[in-house]
């Protein structure tokens, strides 16, 4: 039996994780804002916007009206910036039925309540967790729409939920692991994005691979630190949410967060930086909140703050370099 599926949000994650679905062999509905991405994807298979010339699955059809998209839905994929989420979801809840499995697709922490995207959309839907999963891992979206080799894990706290969204994200080009530890996977997908910045604020200021291999790996330990003070299994920032996600971001040109900061460590401004970038760096607002839950769990996280100080008060990135290079000395494990 065909799955139905409802993907709210075309931009370049939820185009293509649309397409894994319809892929997998699920009718998916993919519900966008604007009317003319809507009608490009209806009217000629594409999103142009996003990803021009990239044919998209015929299982895919989309809608502007968010009720026609979650009608009769077996999961609905919420795909939107992780700072409009919970705007979006007041207005979408009533819709969506009381079995549904609602997928967070977002990585990053509600600014003001430090909430993780779980856990607003409990907060919003009233939905019990075992109905609530995340997709995460280093899936940069332009190599997916190629039909690149990737991996993913879906975790949800019910692990037989997990399972049926991994059967329905399954393809020859996309492998899915299960994981019940949905607040290790959601950490590492926020933390990531705030430690892509300050890596591609390195390579901006022409600083070298050992720069930007200490701040991978001492960005790992802080974000493991904050994990397990969650209560997240430490063997989950091993893994393809944890190590594998912040190596993608770290690494790649198509990173948002990675070229945001690079573009800041050349001497751009924020503002100058925002204007030139046409899609979302999560990082950017992300960086403040995480920072916040960090202290709210009594957690040190000097990259992240390093971050903060580049980023939103308006530090030389020189300086904030110089101030993290003269932190007092301590053992590796802390």
């Amino acid at each position: 039996m065909t799955t139905r599926m409802a993907v709210l949000g075309a931009g370049s994650w939820g185009t293509a994780f649309a397409m894994i679905l319809a892929d997998a062999g699920s009718r998916v509905t993919l519900w966008g804002r604007r009317p003319e991405v809507v009608d490009a994807v209806n009217r000629t298979h594409t999103n142009p916007d996003y990803f021009p010339g990239i044919a998209l699955p015929a299982g895919i059809t989309a809608t502007v009206d968010p009720a026609a998209a979650v009608a009769d839905a077996e999961f609905v994929v919420l795909a939107v910036p992780s700072q409009t989420l919970r705007a979006n979801l007041a207005a979408w809840a009533p819709r969506i039925g009381p079995q549904t499995v609602l997928v967070s697709l977002m990585k990053g922490v509600e600014l003001g309540t430090a909430k993780l995207m779980s856990e607003v959309i409990a907060e919003v839907t009233g939905a019990d967790r075992d109905r609530i999963a995340v997709v995460s891992g280093p899936n940069l979206a332009p190599e997916i729409v190629r039909r690149e080799p990737a991996a993913c894990v879906v975790a949800c706290r019910d692990e037989t939920v997990a399972e049926r969204l991994q059967l329905a994200c399954h393809t020859a080009y996309y492998r899915p692991y299960t994981n019940v530890d949905v607040v290790g996977c959601e950490v590492g997908g926020a933390a990531k994005n705030v430690i892509g910045l300050a890596v591609g604020i390195a390579e901006g200021m022409e600083l070298g691979d050992n720069t930007k291999a200490s701040l991978i790996t001492r960005g790992l330990a802080e974000t493991a630190r904050l994990g397990l003070a969650m209560g997240a299994d430490p063997l989950t920032f091993a893994g393809l949410a944890g190590m594998g996600d912040l190596v993608a971001t770290c690494s790649s040109p198509l990173s948002r967060n990675h070229t945001f900061g690079a573009n800041l460590g050349r001497g751009m401004t924020v503002a100058e930086t925002i204007a030139a970038t046409r899609q979302t760096a999560e990082g950017v607002t992300s960086c403040r909140s995480v920072l916040d839950l960090a202290r709210r769990h009594r957690i040190d996280m000097p990259i992240a703050q390093m971050v903060v100080d580049v980023v939103h008060d308006g530090k030389p990135p020189q300086v904030v370099v110089k101030e993290l290079m003269s932190r007092s000395a301590k053992p590796e494990r802390r």
